[in-house]
């Protein structure tokens, strides 16, 4: 695995004591730092300032804990920024993926300080297993879930999502199954790393488009529309015939629509027809019997619920509107969490935490000479030295010092000993 590792010190003093002892810059200790991070990551900043009270006995405001916490998630992004350029500086080998790989991406909004709403990208990548149910039937389980989630471009988003292609295997995973939602961005973020990957359209999102046209129009052989028990047990036909036998029949149940008995008849043509061009264009991604029989999964389940568990869980909250710097930070340190890694990225957190801290005060002691004119010393860099080789003893020198009497004898100085000389000419 591509290790997140700090990019080093070089012309920053730095206390070689603190990163002994694992210190961190501001009052609170290494460990509470950690806590602080990972309860205001995780909660509000106010309850998580209570909790912290309740279960350590220290009290943090409420403005400490966030300034904490998100310098924390700050750190973690640079780092895996950083990780993101040495993977594309020095193409190392990635590890073996598995035999199924589910890779699904989704987003979610944010109410931003502005007043305006962003969407936060959200990658999840997955491993696919079967079992078989109490029925006998096989179900299809995607498990070993990790994350990757940004406020960011398309483009942008791409470049992060490299390395969670690159910790997972993707590039080497016999089948990687793409479930998505139908949008083009992540059909061509897909393209970049594994244009092999089976694409599916997301079972339910289909269904959603199918009860949206048929809302719109009675159904065909007198079925009453709207969200009557008719609509329903209508739909719940449709999405058996769709997952069992294939998209055709459903399509020509919505050319049947009796669009003319509708209440509206220009809303219910457009609806319709904009669901059928929909269809046709992504029937190969919604043959379910076929994928259902090769174990494959048909639903995107696993990245809508990262979007609720890792952004609207915690930056949706009543009120909440959130600085645009500071989303990713904070939705990089849950999905560390979420996906088993926060043990493996807090200590290279910790000492990236520490080089800003030592940057600072380098930055602060240049701008104090530069106020009072002094010159700003520029250091080369040090060489190391290798180390001296002890010298070789001639043979004479040899031959004198292994006659010569010895000098310590059980662990104690004799009387011969320099010490014990020197002593007694003192004496």
């Amino acid at each position: 695995m591509l290790v997140l590792r700090d990019a080093g010190t070089h012309g920053v003093g730095v206390f070689p004591l603190d990163g002994e002892l694992g210190l961190v810059p501001g009052s609170l200790s290494p460990r509470l730092l950690e806590a602080a991070a990972r309860q205001g990551s995780k909660m509000p900043f106010a309850e998580a300032s209570g909790e912290l009270t309740f279960f350590w006995g220290v009290w943090i405001s409420d403005d400490t804990l966030r300034r904490q916490t998100e310098a924390a998630g700050a750190a973690l992004t640079a780092l895996e920024d950083e990780a993101v350029e040495r993977l594309e500086r020095e193409f190392p080998a990635p590890p073996q993926g598995p035999a199924i790989q589910q890779v699904s991406v989704d987003g979610a909004m944010v109410h931003l300080v502005d007043g305006t709403w962003a969407e936060v990208k959200t990658a999840a990548i997955g491993t696919v297993t079967t079992s078989m149910n109490k029925e006998g039937e096989r179900e299809v389980h995607t498990t070993d879930l990790s994350y990757c989630s940004r406020l960011a471009d398309v483009a942008s988003f791409g470049r992060r999502f490299k390395l969670e292609v690159f910790y997972r295997g993707t590039q080497t995973a016999g089948t990687v199954v793409a479930v998505q939602d139908g949008a083009d961005w992540i059909q061509g973020l897909l393209d970049t790393y594994r244009p092999d990957a089976v694409r599916v359209l997301d079972f339910a999102h289909l269904v959603e488009h199918l009860a949206t046209a048929a809302r719109a129009a009675p159904t065909p052989a007198g079925r009453p529309c709207a969200d009557s028990p008719g609509f329903r047990a209508w739909l719940a036909v449709a999405a058996h015939i769709l997952k069992h036998r294939g998209p055709d029949e459903i399509l020509v149940e919505l050319r049947e629509l009796p669009i003319s008995a509708a209440a509206d008849r220009t809303t219910a043509t457009k609806l319709r027809d904009e669901t059928i061009a929909y269809l046709e264009a992504r029937l190969p991604q919604t043959q379910y019997p076929l994928f259902q029989a090769k174990g494959y999964p048909i639903g995107s389940g696993c990245v809508e619920s990262a979007g609720k568990l890792l952004v609207e869980a915690r930056l949706k909250g009543s009120g909440m509107r959130w600085a645009r710097r500071n989303v990713c930070p904070m939705v990089a340190l849950r999905a560390a969490r979420a996906s088993g890694r926060w043990d493996q990225t807090w200590p290279a957190i910790c000492q990236r935490l520490r080089q800003q801290e030592q940057e600072r005060h380098h930055d602060r002691r240049l701008q104090r000479r530069l106020a009072k004119g002094l010159a700003v010393p520029v250091a080369p860099p040090c060489p190391v030295a290798p180390p001296k080789a002890r010298p070789k003893l001639s043979c004479a020198h040899a031959r004198m010092r292994a006659a010569a009497p010895p000098t310590i004898v059980n662990g104690k100085p004799t009387a011969d000993h320099p010490w014990n000389a020197t002593r007694t000419k003192a004496g």
